[in-house]
This record gives C-alpha cells, structure tokens and sequence, in this order.
C-alpha cells in the first residue's frame, strides 16, 4: 500500500520548485493532490504531468495573502472531497535588501505571503482537520530562520516566526488529532537557483559540509515523511534539510 494513499492533500506554492516536488511525490504515493498557486499555467502544466503519471492532482488560483480567497477555496475542497488530511504551508516569496534600503512594501509583502498566509490556510483548514480527528500539517521554514542572512530581514522574520507559529499550533491541535511540523531546507537547486552564475552556485556549495546543493526531491522526502504514519508521534518539530550547513 502507497504511504498517503486515500489521502487528500493541499500543497500551496505547489505550482513549482519544492512545492511542485512535493506535488508530485504526494501523488505518486496515493495522494490527491490540490495544488493552491498564483501561477495558473505552471500549476496546470504540473497537474497534467502528475494525470500523465496516473496520479490524481488539481489545481486551484489562490492568493493565500487574502483570507477571503482561502476560505473559500477551503470550502471548495470540502464540497468536491469530503475532507482535507494535509496541509503543506510551502508558498513563499522573497524581496531583497538591506534595513537601509528596504521598503516598508517589501517587507510587507514578504510577511503577508510567508506568515500571514500560512496563518489562513492553517486557521481554514485546521477546523476541518480537527473536525475528523486527523491531519497533518507542514510549514516550510528555512536555515535562514537559525542563523539569518544578510539583506533579507523581511524573509528571514517571516520563517522564523514560521517556528515559533509551528511550535505553538502543535501544543494546540496535538490533542486534537493534528500534528504540525516544520521543514527548514538549506541550499537547494531548484529551477530558479540553478540559473544563477556558476561561480556563485560553486560558493554555495562549498559552505555545505556534503558538498553539494540538495535536490528538491530531499525536500518532497522530507514532506512526505512527516506527512505520513510513520511520524505519527513527532509534533512540533523542525527538520533541517540542509546539508549539514547549521552545524
């Protein structure tokens, strides 16, 4: 038997890079998949590929930002399947630049997607979680939140809070059924990061003790571990996958 099979999941920046990793391995282990992004034509394009490979996935255009909008796509994946037993807070985005240069815009667009978005999607669909006496939630933090990084106040702020939200959701859902844990990955190739300048990529990797970059299908192993049975009794935790660059 697959690890997530009859499983529903919800996995929001799911369009690409980790989230869409994590798409895929959800659905290749049982899972149905709902795919909650700004991105419709990435989003459709990684559906289609999860239906290529007999696995079940949908996409909805949801701006995890505004309340209003994951109230209602909550909704909609009540009425379409009964129920939602995971929740993978893995949508971010990141606006760069010093305190001295940093707008108050960009620091709130980084905090209303990175935190204020996870806080929606966890209060929408943590009731129904709670309501069936099972669920598995997962924030994605990052290394950043353990030892911060230069230029990135807003992002940094936003994953560390991500922790601190993590540690107190899982004192109050644990008893209900609900587990809530966290991911913090470290320097991984994504789509994105591997256009950067090779010099640059090979700085990376030499601050990572295993000597390379992580692959986003690390990352999607670690969601699927504690999205599945087998971390039953690991709450409020938070896994780095990174490498060893904490150490």
């Amino acid at each position: 038997m697959k690890r997530l099979e009859n499983r529903l999941a919800i996995i929001t920046g799911g369009a690409d890079g980790l989230g869409k990793a994590g798409a895929i391995r959800f659905a290749s282990e049982g899972a149905t998949v709902i795919i909650w992004d700004m991105n419709e034509e990435k989003g459709k394009e990684t559906v289609s590929f999860i239906e290529q490979n007999k696995g079940k996935a949908v996409f909805a255009k949801v701006n995890t930002a505004i309340f209003a909008e994951v109230e209602s796509a909550t909704q909609k994946a009540i009425e379409q399947f009964g129920k939602i037993d995971i929740l993978v807070n893995n949508a971010g985005i990141t606006r760069d630049a010093t305190i001295k240069k940093m707008t108050s815009e960009q620091w709130q667009q980084v905090i209303d997607v990175n935190l204020t978005g996870v806080f929606n999607c966890t209060k929408c669909v943590s009731s129904f979680m709670v309501e069936k006496g099972y669920g598995r939630i997962i924030n994605t933090s990052s290394v950043v939140a353990l030892y911060g990084n230069f230029g990135q106040t807003n992002y940094v702020a936003s994953k560390a809070g991500l922790i601190g939200m993590t540690k107190t959701l899982a004192r109050e859902l644990g008893r209900k059924g609900v587990t809530v844990n966290a991911i913090a990955p470290g320097f991984i190739a994504t789509e994105m990061v591997k256009k950067m300048p090779e010099d640059v990529l090979k700085a990376m990797e030499q601050k990572v003790p295993v000597g390379r970059l992580g692959l986003p299908d690390e990352i999607a192993s670690a969601y699927l571990f504690f999205a599945s049975d087998e971390a039953a009794y690991i709450n409020g935790a938070t896994l780095s996958v990174d490498g060893g660059i904490t150490i």
